[in-house]
């Protein structure tokens, strides 16, 4: 039992308290009280032990007798209580964009909705822009997010879905006469979201491993079972979310690996290409082997299947039939970028706003991975609801940053913001303010309805700012909750282009944003990309890693991140840039 876990289920009593009706002074208890618990020092379990959540402020009896439950026995009734009495189609419903607790009580009370199927047939029938605080474009808006919602289906955010795979791979991996285990599919690929795992073992003895497979305490139903083939509904708990997939086991011989390797990694399109070259050559290609009906082809591994098909090793993130089988057969594919290519990381929340450790933890943290620099881009005046910062506590910022410069050895602090793009394409501090900083992160918070041309005009505009560094989260989208704002992305990256800013890949898994295809699209125009992880918490800066996923499947080299640089040519690019 983690902090995470703790906040995580403070917060869900808060949001099912709100669903209750309850008051508000009693949900801001248990919110307030997760944030608190995400800020404090040490494990919580020691906390609890030595009786020091007594300290904490914000942490008064009641959640204090609840967090010790939860914390020595694993449950909290109350909260058992709480999920048995809401009926879960009212939690399904706040997956709906801007349908929060309040709008689903009524929607509850007044018209006896309770599923999202009940929800739109309301909409549909024109009911729901009767209710007070509704409204026709409230309706209609409801009816878009259901759309969206019936688009991404059962898919699962990759952090969610890898959290699950590895679980279940370790447990394979232990299992006697397992020689070789790989995920493949869209998770190998490093896709932004998954519907299923498909899971590869080799073993010349298929039968216990499969048994042992569709009885691991993750496996919730199993839907399939064969000697060389299983099928189950995983679930596990990760961060106060519960993950369920479906979860496809394959065993085959060692000999047969790498070929079922390259098979279930690749993309339709991709084997396709690949099952022509071997036609090419008078084979097949299929799953257990290549070669002709005299005649197997041997492979070793992955690397040799593309080998014999006179092809260099294609990355898995690379396998989506965008032209990298024409590069393989150049010997042109180029080397991808790595997660240990990245020195350091900017657009990062402190304290200061709405973030929950402090700057010098964020630095210390980031000098803890192995980096040279830590930007922190707490957010602009404007933005309230984050606790944005005014031009005097900005100031007071740098001041802070100074003084750590001088005490952190061998490690830098840029100074930077995440500046709002106001309404109008301007930014939210004044041009001498904007000077002082290190760098500038320009990112949409607000009037996420605007049209098409309306919100491209206002992120070119920002763009063409000189005091502008680089686009923070491009589209605004959150995977599998909220489309992006509309947004003609050509023009903007042309604009990128034209003035010379970066644009960042937003590395929270809840984001990736920019997506892959237009990181390609930026990276042929020039554009410099770098990687953030818009992190609120010290645990938050190694999400960096899923930016690199990105990366890697837009083809982008160390060359073309710029924090892959070291700390002194950051600083030395950043001041040419401000002139």
């Amino acid at each position: 039992m983690t902090k995470d876990d703790v906040a995580a289920a403070l917060d869900e009593i808060g949001t099912l308290l709100q669903l209750k009706g309850e008051n508000d002074f009693k949900v801001r208890a248990y919110t307030g009280g997760a944030r608190a618990i995400q800020q404090i020092d040490g494990d919580i379990r020691t906390l609890v032990a030595n009786g020091s959540l007594a300290s904490v402020r914000g942490i008064g009896d009641t959640l204090r007798e609840k967090i010790t439950t939860l914390v020595t026995t694993g449950r909290l009734p109350f909260l058992e209580d709480l999920r048995a009495s809401v009926p879960p189609g009212l939690v399904e419903m706040l997956r709906l964009p801007g349908v929060g607790p309040k709008k689903v009580k009524a929607l509850h009370d007044e018209l006896g909705i309770d599923t999202i199927p009940k929800l739109k047939a309301a909409c549909e029938a024109g009911q729901v822009s009767g209710l007070k605080g509704f409204g026709e474009k409230t309706q209609q808006k409801i009816l878009d997010g259901i759309a969206f919602l019936d688009t991404v289906g059962k898919r699962v955010r990759i952090d969610q879905v890898e959290v699950l795979a590895v679980a279940v791979i370790e447990r394979l991996k232990k299992l006697p006469g397992v020689k070789r285990v790989e995920v493949c599919g869209s998770l190998r690929r490093r896709r932004e979201t998954a519907k299923d795992i498909d899971l590869l073992v080799a073993s010349d003895d298929p039968e216990p491993v499969m048994q042992a497979f569709v009885t691991m305490p993750e496996v919730l139903q199993v839907t399939g079972h064969g000697p060389t083939k299983s099928s189950v509904v995983a679930q596990m708990k990760w961060d106060g979310t519960t993950v369920t997939l479906n979860a496809d086991l394959r065993v085959v011989t060692d000999e047969q690996f790498p070929f079922a390797l390259v098979h279930f990694t690749g993309s339709k399109d991709h084997n396709v290409r690949l099952r022509k070259r071997a036609i090419d050559r008078g084979w097949s290609l299929n799953e257990y082997s290549m070669g002709s009906e005299t005649k197997l082809v041997k492979c070793a591994d992955e690397a040799d299947v593309y080998r014999k098909l006179g092809l260099t090793w294609v990355p898995p993130e690379m396998r989506e039939d965008t032209g990298e089988v024409d590069l393989a057969e150049k010997n042109a594919v180029p080397k991808l970028l790595e997660y240990a290519d990245i020195r350091g990381v900017f657009h990062n929340h402190t304290t200061a706003s709405d973030g929950t450790a402090s700057l010098e933890q964020m630095a210390r943290k980031c000098q803890e991975l192995g980096w040279e620099y830590f930007g922190v881009g707490d957010h602009s005046q404007s933005l309230n609801v984050a606790r944005g910062l005014t031009p005097d506590r900005v100031r007071a910022q740098w001041a802070e940053a100074d003084a750590l410069n001088k005490k952190l050895k061998e490690f830098r602090i840029f100074k930077g913001t995440e500046c709002d793009i106001l309404a109008d394409g301007s930014l939210d501090y004044d041009d001498d303010l904007l000077a002082g900083f290190d760098y500038v992160v320009a990112s949409v918070h607000t009037f996420f309805g605007l049209s098409e041309e309306e919100q491209t005009n206002r992120v070119c505009k920002a763009l063409a700012h000189p005091r502008t560094t680089m686009l923070g989260h491009a589209t605004g989208r959150l995977l599998l909750r909220r489309e992006g704002y509309k947004l003609d992305l050509e023009r903007v990256i042309r604009t990128a282009a034209e003035y010379g800013k970066m644009i960042e890949i937003n590395a929270q898994p809840s984001r990736l944003d920019l997506d892959w295809t237009y990181v390609k699209r930026a990276k042929a125009l020039g554009v410099m990309i770098v990687i953030n992880p818009d992190a609120h918490s010290t645990g938050e800066l190694e999400l960096t890693r899923f930016g690199v996923d990105v990366a890697r499947r837009g083809w982008l080299t160390k060359d073309d991140v710029f924090n892959t640089r070291l700390a002194k040519e950051v600083a030395k690019e950043l001041a040419r840039r401000k002139g």
